[in-house]
């Protein structure tokens, strides 16, 4: 599998995505290349997580073995795919990544006892040292970390935190006319973008968690990365009614998200809860705009044409919760699920921060996971 030639610098759409990820492959040596670019397999796309598990649960070249010049390119590979500027996939990303870093330094500087790790149901299991090994309970909330988005260690290629140990990796030659995905991810992260022809066949699945759920750096920063996706999820519940909310609700209890990794094509054959259909015009838009975060994670364009085909869809759509609807104590949980869209949002107890909750999301959709390339039983 070789590398194309660079697309022109003036590059739009996939050919930009194309040309980034190229100028990427090029500053690597062919060792780290072998890596990087990997076949476009079920095998491999499926191989993701939200553990701490390093290379264990999913491929590609990790971060932290990468020099300062081939973090830039990779950094700027998903600039180009997920898009710059506030509120956008490529903003989430750093700020997942930074809040790996205060995990890792709120782990080191804790000698309190082991805590369990993330929990992932039928996911990859974690290696020994993936565990978190420490609580945090007496690390102020507000634990500073002044590591840069692409700097950090936290642990080895096999498990930890830390900003280092994420992995890039291209599932098939990075083209403008083949199929192909880019695969990004490591603890609490998982992007999924598949290219088909020139265009965005599937930006999902898309996995985003965080712990802490909000902290200030060094520099008097604060950061909340999952704060816009909860609040619209937040105003959507907000505006049920008593019979709405009593007809939103679900019998079942949550502890994680339910198509979270290894649930691929697992969507529940009833759909549950309140029909969009029977909101007003304003509940509408609020389920909308509480869509809009997780599909924000791709490129521009590609977004407003998935929000089109979900604004079509959305008298079919459904909004369900479980637990609360307050999304501050361990399972409360929301659920949006339409024709395509499918989105989940549960609070966990923490993990290294145990007096607090954390956050795992993810985002699917019915048919264009992974790009509508694989069938699942």
């Amino acid at each position: 599998m070789g590398v194309q030639r660079p697309v022109h610098k003036d590059a739009k759409g996939v050919a930009a995505v194309v040309s980034a990820a190229n100028a990427f492959l090029n500053t690597l040596t062919s060792d780290q290349q072998a890596e990087t670019l990997l076949d476009f397999t079920q095998a491999n796309a499926t191989a993701w997580s939200n553990l701490p598990c390093g290379s264990s649960c999913r491929p590609g070249i990790q971060t932290g073995s990468l020099s300062d010049d081939q973090l830039t390119a990779l950094e700027n590979v998903l600039k180009v795919a997920l898009g710059t500027g506030k509120g956008t996939g490529y903003e989430h990303v750093l700020e997942t990544l930074k809040a790996d870093d205060v995990l890792a330094s709120a782990q080191s500087t804790s000698s309190a006892d082991p805590a369990p790790t993330d929990s992932a149901t039928d996911a990859p299991s974690a290696d020994p040292s993936a565990t978190a090994s420490s609580t945090a309970t007496d690390v102020p909330t507000d634990v500073p970390t002044g590591t840069p988005p692409s700097g950090g260690t936290g642990g080895g290629a096999g498990g930890g935190y830390g900003s280092g140990i994420y992995f890039l990796a291209f599932l098939g030659t990075p083209s403008a006319t083949g199929t192909w995905q880019l695969h990004f991810g490591g603890h609490h992260l998982a992007v999924d973008i598949t290219y088909k022809d020139g265009k965005v066949a599937g930006a999902s699945p898309y996995f985003t968690g965080v712990e802490p759920t909000t902290w200030t750096d060094d520099d008097g920063t604060t950061y909340s990365p999952l704060a816009k996706f909860r609040d619209g999820l937040l105003k959507l519940t907000g505006s049920l009614s008593t019979e709405q909310l009593a007809e939103a609700k679900l019998s079942e209890s949550f502890s994680d998200v339910l198509l979270g990794p290894g649930k691929d094509g697992d969507f529940p054959e009833t759909k549950e809860g309140i029909k969009v259909s029977e909101l007003s015009p304003k509940q509408k838009k609020l389920v909308l705009e509480a869509i809009h975060p997780w599909v924000a994670n791709v490129d521009d364009a590609t977004a407003k044409q998935l929000m089109k085909t979900y604004e079509r869809e959305l008298d079919q759509t459904y909004v369900s919760y479980s637990g609360g609807t307050a999304l501050d104590t361990q399972g409360d949980y929301v659920r949006i699920d339409g024709p395509s869209v499918w989105i989940e949002f549960v609070c966990q107890n923490g993990v290294v921060y145990r007096d607090q909750v954390h956050y795992h999301t993810v985002y699917r959709d019915h048919t264009r996971d992974y790009g509508n390339e694989f069938s699942f039983s």
